[in-house]
């Protein structure tokens, strides 16, 4: 997955569950939040920014302009605009709408989806205690996909990190130092992380990481959703005849 000078142990596993969404207004804001993280690149977002990223980015991923998603949902242009600005507050109508429209369920519009960056601190963090063990929540991710779980070990060489380049959209790396200090993220905001830190970044944009101690040993995992695409088109050719187009991924 990474392109660095690093020595890697991977398992792969493909995984993931689906969930119906089926959720009042009022109760929007605790479902979108992830409690004890925090939003390094631009502060805790609400649910209309949520959904207005989310909506714009499954809009552009499948280069559908305005006025074709409207056709799809059966919204006016508007209205979508709106929602894509973050001022829109959508009903659960709407968000099913868009769903079906952008082909994915209404709770991913609804999830936190390769955006922002998330770091949790080792000194901000809880444990959950039970008889037996004890716990600390990281993250936590919706919907389905591939899931690559790995150790990361870095050593300082003093050259240049490579850049790593981005991988499928909608791609999240999650990553837990283990031991020794590392700057990871996208190029434009990357985050300096001790043991016991973690991060969670979109690896869908160019991103490196860097040794900041002589040694680094990290726990990184990452997700990559599987999208379908809208089926084939037909195209009707001068003769006639008609040619099948586009692809189911």
């Amino acid at each position: 997955m990474t392109n660095c000078l690093l020595k890697v142990t991977a398992a792969d596993c493909a995984g993931g569950r689906t969930a119906f969404l089926a959720v009042t207004r009022a109760s929007l804001r605790s479902f979108v939040n992830n409690d004890g993280m925090y939003i390094k690149s631009d502060g805790r977002m609400n649910e209309n920014e949520l959904v207005a990223r989310n909506v714009r980015r499954y809009r552009l991923e499948r280069a559908m302009s305005l006025g074709e998603l409207a056709r799809r949902s059966g919204l006016s242009k508007q209205t979508l605009s709106k929602i894509e600005q973050g001022v829109g507050n959508p009903t659960i109508e709407t968000l099913s709408q868009l769903g079906a429209a952008l082909d994915v369920t209404a709770r991913r519009l609804l999830t936190e989806w390769g955006t922002p960056v998330y770091v949790q601190r080792a000194g901000d963090s809880e444990w959950a205690e039970s008889a037996s063990w004890s716990e600390r929540m990281l993250d936590e991710t919706y919907g389905s996909g591939y899931v690559r779980t790995l150790v990361l070990r870095l050593e300082r060489t003093g050259a240049e990190p490579n850049v790593i380049e981005p991988h499928a959209p909608g791609t999240l790396h999650h990553i837990y130092v283990i031991t020794g200090k590392l700057r990871t993220g996208p190029l434009n905001d990357t985050v300096d992380l001790a043991a016991g830190d973690f991060v969670r970044f979109p690896g869908d944009i160019p991103h490196r990481h860097m040794c900041l101690s002589e040694r680094v040993v990290a726990h990184m995992v990452t997700t990559i959703p599987q999208v379908r695409q809208f089926g084939p088109t037909v195209t009707r050719m001068a003769s006639g005849s008609s040619a099948v187009g586009g692809s189911d991924h």
